[in-house]
């Protein structure tokens, strides 16, 4: 039985899909605020159930000179003002322990990051706090492993999980997605996301930083709602050829509406045959 998880006034794993995406890292407060309320009015317009996305800290970047964010306390008054003028539910990285409870007192869903996905304190630490947890599958994370992070999160009581695949690693610098994994993962009865952004990422390819390849999101992302899931990820930007993070592998915000029309037209196909 597939359970379905409450953000708010969003359902995730019912239909239709939910959109999770925004800019990957808190820019300012403005280009936050400008994202939200345009994705919110395209998703509005598409009656598309929207969780805005976006970082306060990036702690993984792949350099220290690499930009960061405005840090957690600057960053969630940021998104309490998002959930606030906007209406809709936030949801953001958590890189430590520390940070868990603070940032559960503002946001709606709270994100293991990949690389930290086997890291059992800071699963619990999300989990004991009752929010949404979702989890990132970690590039290195079988999908028939991610059976024993949720098992984590779940022993704090709480069943408030979803699981999000955002490919996996094959060879240096390079990810591929196998699409096995999302009916693999959705066999464990939670909601399964795909990260349509994160998957055509290049992790650490530009000597200090990482690449991508944003071509490929959107043929990704047909391909994953054809597969069938609860909820696509996307790194949304208005312009993401001088995003501060992530750019290389994020879909333009003028190119949303058109994309989540065919993704639309994809499900519902999928869901009437």
């Amino acid at each position: 039985m597939q359970k379905e998880v409450k953000v708010g006034s969003v359902t995730i794993g019912a239909r239709p899909f939910v959109l999770i995406g925004g800019p990957c890292v808190i820019e300012s407060r403005d280009l936050v605020l400008e994202t939200a309320q345009g994705m919110a009015d395209i998703a509005g317009r598409l009656n598309v159930p929207f969780i805005f996305k976006s970082s306060y800290d990036k702690a993984n970047r792949t350099s220290l000179t690499g930009f960061r964010g405005p840090g957690i306390e600057k960053g969630l008054a940021v998104l309490d003002e998002v959930k606030k003028r906007v209406g809709i539910p936030v949801l953001t990285d958590v890189h430590s322990v520390a940070e868990v409870h603070a940032a559960a007192e503002v946001v709606d869903v709270l994100q293991v990051p990949a690389l930290l996905s086997r890291q059992t304190d800071i699963l619990t630490a999300c989990g004991e706090t009752g929010r949404a947890v979702n989890i990132k599958k970690g590039q290195f994370i079988s999908p028939r492993d991610i059976i024993h992070v949720i098992r984590k999160v779940e022993s704090t009581g709480n069943t408030n999980i979803i699981v999000t695949e955002r490919g996996t690693s094959f060879g240096y610098n390079t990810l591929v997605n196998d699409f096995r994994a999302i009916p693999i993962m959705r066999d464990f009865g939670y909601p399964v996301v795909f990260d349509a952004t994160h998957s055509v990422q290049q992790p650490s390819a530009m000597a200090d930083r990482s690449g991508g390849e944003a071509r490929f999101i959107v043929p990704l992302a047909r391909a994953a709602v054809a597969v069938g899931i609860d909820g696509i990820f996307m790194e949304v930007h208005p312009d993401p050829k001088n995003a501060l993070c992530d750019g290389d592998n994020s879909l333009p915000l003028a190119d949303l509406e058109k994309t989540l029309v065919v993704l639309k037209r994809i499900e519902e196909a999928l869901w009437t045959v």
